[in-house]
């Protein structure tokens, strides 16, 4: 027992032992990132059993997602053995809650074989609701109106305590009504039901109250700064008697508010917790200081916080690469060779990369360099951009006008959005089309159907028609638009969610690329498409680069990390600027990304950027003028003073003059792997030169002439 003890505290420093030893009562371990926080949760539950003698089934350990909750019971069992831990409570907070209502829901009124309805399942039921109320889903998204319930849910407003603020929410309130009646009838419960139903169980149930908060006599949390006011209330309840609440996480790191997600609770629990012991974990494990110290000038600006300042024993490492590029696709190039240098020159390994942004749609360019790179790649947290089901959409609308044969394509979207024209009613019209011979578009008007089904498909014919006769007339760009706004799709996506924003964002991408093609015949255009697009050669699985959003990059942590887009209106987003909580949830969301990073940091931004079918100048991200100039490599760029673009790297100030080249434009120079090359540029970066060499095998190419190799031909 001793050596077990012993062995287990020769891998803490004392901050995370004096974590892992407190005593009973509350406490809060504020753990910064990469200061070991997994290694302190486990670790105490270890002690637990081992010096404390706790009986494994009076421990709750709750996380965030049932891949955490496995993790966790995986490292505890290689530390204690199965035996020892099996009968511990672990899982999410959901998974715990649907076990305790499987025994007790009777007491609630609900019967313990409910069904747990899933997303699909809870829009269907909205939609449900809106048509037996005669409300017009097209002015009432569904998703939107969904999206306000479950908000309420998660604040434990139930529906007759639901006090509407404007038209809006006064629809939405008859809706929860209707909605949760509809649930009941069909014995089910949402996702947010077993938060909100588990809390009425335990606040109206005295008797199951004492059994929980009497076997579970300590309960763990991770990630504490992503629960919601359900989430915290079911902490509250189930260490009510014991008080014996162990709490990690970092407020610094709470970027889910859109998903009800409130980092003042940790304010709550020191407020319903005078006692709260509070121990900070400082000691980073993964970053440099540099890295650590730029991330510290970012969040140090968000008010009510708790300051802490991180510090590692891993030196001050490379300065921070920071890169005004001329557009969004030059950016995305300028990602693709500075990750094959870094490759190339032994510098990081492929999987060790990562490329980070706000949006989604923002992986549009920089998948598009990758494949013409021939660089394999893998995207986390999403669907590849051409994958995306928005994205295939319009494209099938394009491809159906371009070949009026493609029957694969017109499967996809005729009823997309809804027109009346169920599976049954394609199923019919492809039968005529094959009883009589002819292309299916030929048997939309046949007469062979009857009724709403006949006008729905004379409609949608009409529409076809319009399109193909515009073919020829108009731009891919303008039949894009065209098609967006007469076939509905537009109103279809944009239901007034978060989701139907972003899905819309991915649909202004494509549109982008769309106006890029200028005069491109459309055939052409779906080709070159259809090329970038042709992914399945890539393993996902493979040593490759990752591209990621910043959301998804939480937990994660690579040796290098780009993160791109820093422009106001998108890092931070457009939507925060003029909402003091949602800008400093954009400072949080910087400071996550920026900390994922262990060696290298590249901050990316374009002069000129893609959107809505224009290219506007963009302003550089206010972050970027928290950190300070001496954590910097500007690349010859005054942090004092960001000039205008101009055809070459931005000026540095008179106090600092240029220091002398090596590479001169117009020289020839070699290089091992892109053969010979003329120098077009060269740039002083301090203690580096940054040349610009166009190859002709390879084309245009940014290299670093400290670690690429170039070489001078005399």
């Amino acid at each position: 027992m001793a050596a077990e003890l012993a062995s287990l505290f020769d891998s803490l420093n004392l901050a995370q032992r004096k974590a892992v030893q407190a005593d009973d009562g509350p406490t809060l371990v504020i753990a910064g990132p990469g200061s070991g926080k997994t290694r302190v949760l486990t670790s105490r539950i270890a002690y637990l059993l081992l010096a404390r003698k706790t009986p494994a089934h009076r421990i709750m350990a709750v996380t965030f997602t049932n891949k955490a909750a496995n993790e966790m019971r995986e490292r505890l069992n290689r530390m204690m053995g199965a035996a020892q831990t099996g009968e511990m409570s672990i899982g999410t907070f959901h998974s715990i809650c649907a076990r305790l209502l499987r025994r007790d829901a009777p007491l609630i009124g609900v019967d313990h074989h409910f069904a747990i309805f899933d997303a699909d399942d809870q829009l269907s039921v909205v939609k449900t609701a809106l048509a037996e109320l005669n409300i017009d889903e097209k002015k009432y998204k569904p998703a939107a109106v969904h999206s306000v319930i479950s908000r309420a849910k998660n604040d434990l407003i139930w529906p007759d305590q639901f006090q509407p603020k404007t038209y809006f929410e006064e629809i939405v309130g008859r809706v929860y009504v209707r909605y949760n009646q509809i649930l009941r009838a069909n014995n089910a419960l949402d996702f947010d039901d077993l938060l909100i139903e588990t809390v009425r169980l335990l606040q109206h149930n005295p008797s199951v109250c004492q059994r929980v908060q009497e076997r579970y006599l300590h309960l763990l949390v991770d990630e504490f700064q992503d629960t919601n006011l359900a989430q915290y209330v079911l902490v509250k309840w189930i260490a009510g008697k014991h008080r014996n609440v162990f709490c990690v996480g970092d407020p610094d790191q709470s970027i889910y508010a859109w998903r009800g997600a409130d980092y003042r609770n940790v304010l709550r629990l020191q407020e319903d917790f005078p006692d709260l012991n509070v121990v900070a974990l400082d000691q980073n494990y993964r970053s440099t200081q540099t890295i650590l110290d730029a991330a510290m000038s970012v969040i140090r600006r968000n008010p009510n916080r708790r300051h802490i300042k991180l510090f590692t024993e891993r030196g001050q490492g490379p300065k921070i690469v920071v890169r005004e590029l001329y557009t969004d696709d030059e950016e995305a190039q300028y990602v693709v060779d500075t990750i094959r240098e870094l490759i190339d020159h032994g510098a990081a390994a492929p999987g060790e990369i990562a490329v980070m942004y706000r949006t989604n749609a923002q992986s549009r360019a920089l998948e598009d360099a990758f494949v013409r790179a021939g660089m394999p790649y893998r995207l986390v947290g999403a669907t590849r951009f051409y994958a995306r089901k928005e994205v295939k959409d319009v494209l099938a609308y394009l491809r159906i006008v371009n070949n009026p044969a493609d029957s694969v394509s017109l499967r996809r979207i005729v009823n997309v959005p809804p027109r009346g024209i169920g599976d049954k009613t394609f199923a019919q019209i492809e039968e005529a089309a094959r009883a009589n011979g002819t292309p299916i578009y030929q048997s939309l008007t046949t007469g062979q159907l009857a009724g709403r089904a006949a006008r729905a498909l004379a409609d949608f014919a009409a529409l076809w028609r319009n399109w193909i006769d515009l073919r020829d007339e108009l731009a891919v760009g303008q039949l894009f638009d065209h098609i967006l706004q007469t076939s509905g799709y537009r109103d279809y996506l944009k239901d007034g969610t978060e989701e139907g924003e972003e899905r819309w964002a991915n649909v202004m991408e494509l549109r982008n690329v769309a106006f890029g093609a200028g005069d491109m015949p459309l055939g052409d255009f779906l080709n070159e498409v259809a090329l970038v697009s042709d992914i399945d050669n890539y393993d996902e699985s493979a040593n490759a680069p990752t591209l990621l959003t910043l959301h998804a990059a939480k937990g994660l942590e690579f040796r290098v990390v780009f993160i791109v887009g820093l422009e106001d209106g998108l890092l931070p987003h457009s939507r925060s600027l003029d909402n003091p909580d949602q800008m400093a949830e954009e400072r949080r969301l910087m400071y996550v990304g920026i900390t994922r990073a262990k060696d290298r940091l590249y901050l990316l931004r374009a002069f000129r950027r893609s959107a809505w079918g224009t290219s506007d100048m963009s302003a550089p991200s206010r972050f970027l003028d928290d950190l300070p100039a001496e954590l910097l490599n500007l690349g010859g760029r005054s942090k004092e003073k960001q000039p205008s673009w101009s055809a070459g790297d931005l000026s540095q100030t008179a106090r600092s003059p240029r220091p002398p080249v090596e590479f001169t434009p117009g020289q020839r120079v070699y290089h091992q792997k892109f053969g010979e090359g003329i120098v077009l540029r060269s740039t002083r970066q301090r203690d580096d030169e940054e040349v610009e060499v166009f190859f002709a095998k390879s084309g245009l190419k940014r290299l670093s002439a400290t670690i690429s190799g170039l070489k001078k031909i005399e």
